[in-house]
């Protein structure tokens, strides 16, 4: 590992202009990405400035049922929040289904929206990479790409997006909040990953210097159902082969009023079906809906040979999803 310089922010406004006067400064955090990412030599930053210990570890509830989660908040805590299991139960199911205890114990909120979208090809330094070195090309495309993307990728990378939290922050409507020297942002969720194209490269709109304070979620609407469900090779510890978070909405006559879906595995950033959503919205939920309104959301899939599974494996488990949220929205809205 090539050595660094290390301080430890006083403040977000000290953070925020150290790390903005250095080109080769990255924040710390948790450390649970980036730190492995140093030992491989894909990451090699000249300074690290800790943020761990500034206030911004916090998980606020409101009373209109919204909350309000700090950068450094851990994985762990806002996983055990009584509220948000209560509220937000999507959220904790996906961190739930992420990583080990040991790393959640130390994973921040921030942190795990920043990991970065990755194949085995970008960790290893021995081989090209477009998303290490843009130019020099995507060895995936012809070698192992089984566990890589379908939807949204591009020539130059077919990575996919690591992250459980993110595909349930991703129905949640979440707002991201930033800091930079230029002052404070707000950024959508659905706004905050960028596309591969030309630059896959660049992972997401944050800019070098900018540090992300926090998020906030709104409350989910009355009677809104919600839960996650992940595929992965082995029980535990193992990035999604595809993954699915859902929330619906019933009508009093069963008809759905609303529901949002977002998958994982699949793409480089938690992909929003959005239009499967609006096929759903105002019908009568079917099995023969539900495969109508994924083939629709993924009849711009570009899967290759090795990931061609993940069409019909992802279809079916949102069908499925879907199935027992609305059994369940049909349970509460009886029970009223």
């Amino acid at each position: 590992m090539k050595t660094f310089a290390y301080q430890r922010a006083t403040s977000v406004d000290d953070a925020v202009q150290a790390v903005s006067a250095d080109t080769d400064a990255l924040y710390l955090a948790g450390g649970t990405n980036l730190v492995d990412l140093m030992k491989l030599g894909v990451r090699r930053p000249r300074a690290l400035v800790d943020i761990s210990h500034l206030p911004l570890d916090h998980v606020i509830h409101r009373a209109d049922g919204s909350a309000v989660i700090g950068a450094t908040a851990t994985n762990a805590v806002v996983a055990g929040d009584r509220d948000i299991r209560r509220n937000f139960p999507v959220l904790s199911e996906s961190i739930l289904a992420g990583a080990s205890g040991q790393l959640r114990n130390s994973a921040t909120m921030a942190g795990n929206l920043l990991q970065k979208t990755r194949c085995a090809y970008f960790q290893d330094v021995s081989k090209p990479c477009n998303k290490r070195v843009p130019g020099t090309g995507c060895p995936a495309r012809t070698g192992a790409h089984r566990d890589l993307g379908i939807l949204g990728v591009s020539s130059s990378c077919i990575a996919t997006h690591p992250s459980d939290m993110a595909v349930a922050l991703s129905i949640l409507d979440a707002v991201v909040h930033i800091r930079g020297v230029a002052g404070e942002r707000a950024v959508a969720l659905q706004d905050f990953y960028v596309p591969p194209g030309k630059t896959p490269d660049q992972d997401t709109i944050v800019q070098h210097g900018e540090l992300i304070t926090g998020m906030e979620l709104p409350a989910l609407p009355a009677g809104a159902v919600s839960r996650h469900h992940k595929v992965r090779d082995r029980w535990s510890y193992a990035f999604a082969v595809v993954s699915a978070a859902a929330a619906v909405v019933l009508e009093d006559d069963g008809r759905i009023a609303q529901a949002r879906i977002a998958w994982g595995g699949v793409a480089p950033r938690p992909w929003r079906a959005s239009i499967a959503e609006a096929e759903l919205r105002g019908q009568k939920p079917s099995k023969q809906l539900f495969e109508r309104a994924m083939r629709a959301e993924l009849r711009h899939a570009t899967p290759l040979p090795q990931n061609a599974f993940k069409v019909d494996l992802v279809a079916d488990v949102t069908g499925a999803l879907l199935t027992d949220l609305i059994r369940s929205a049909e349970d509460r809205r009886v029970t009223r």
